[in-house]
């Protein structure tokens, strides 16, 4: 698949890939959800409708953010992985989480709060290292089962 892009801008040209409402929604789902199937994602409160989940997916697979591959144990199951370019987006969404916190929460007080929005605010170099560290170990241990290891 070839991406269309608006311009040569790169903020912009960013925004023709992720601009899209569910797209983030999405990876954030896998980062800091631990989703990896289709039934995973229809349950998350968000409640993105299957067809559009369906058409994100494969969006997604297709611009190399993420991949998909059979569940070890039920060939039938797809699972969904972030990839390297997918783990690439977590500072984006630490940023994003750290902007809701600081200029949305007077809108929308019931935001998340506690021990792991206190460990974003107080240092969120830390933070998204934190999340791609479990995802790849989470990542390596799902690899290494499928391989029957």
């Amino acid at each position: 698949m070839r991406q269309d892009f608006r311009c040569d801008c790169p903020f912009t040209s960013a925004l023709d890939v992720l601009g899209d409402k569910w797209i983030l929604v999405i990876v954030k789902q896998m980062l800091i959800e631990g989703k990896e199937t289709f039934k995973d994602f229809t349950e998350s409160e968000e409640a993105i409708a299957t067809n559009i989940l369906s058409s994100k997916l494969k969006f997604l697979e297709e611009v190399g953010l993420i991949s998909k591959t059979k569940l070890p144990d039920n060939k039938k199951t797809n699972l969904y992985l972030l990839t390297e370019k997918g783990l690439a987006l977590t500072p984006i969404l630490v940023e994003l989480a750290l902007w809701s916190d600081k200029n949305l929460r007077d809108m929308h007080p019931s935001i998340m709060n506690g021990e792991a929005m206190e460990f974003l605010r107080n240092d969120k170099t830390a933070f998204a290292s934190e999340l791609v560290e479990k995802y790849r170990e989470k990542l390596a241990a799902t690899m290494h089962k499928s391989t029957g290891g």
